[in-house]
């Protein structure tokens, strides 16, 4: 989440751009490996320290992603 107005000019844990990363990695085999069981820091230049878990794997000339962590709701809304 981005919020340059409150003062959050970077996202601590971007899951997203964690998940295309680890996809990214598994495709052109950044380790020799088809699959990957990795760990991604971010967020310290902000004083939000985070920690997401990336899985992903490639079989058929498929790619899977997971990612995952811990949160905290800090804030919650609704679409309406």
């Amino acid at each position: 989440m981005f919020a340059d107005c409150f003062g959050i000019p970077e996202d601590p844990a971007t899951g997203s751009g964690n998940g295309c990363l680890a996809g990214y990695l598994v495709r052109h085999r950044y380790w020799e490996k088809d699959e990957i069981d990795i760990r991604s820091e971010q967020g310290y230049e902000i004083g939000r320290p985070s920690l997401l878990f990336l899985r992903a794997g490639e079989k058929n000339e498929q790619i899977s992603v997971l990612v995952g962590g811990k949160a905290i709701t800090v804030a919650k809304g609704e679409f309406v």
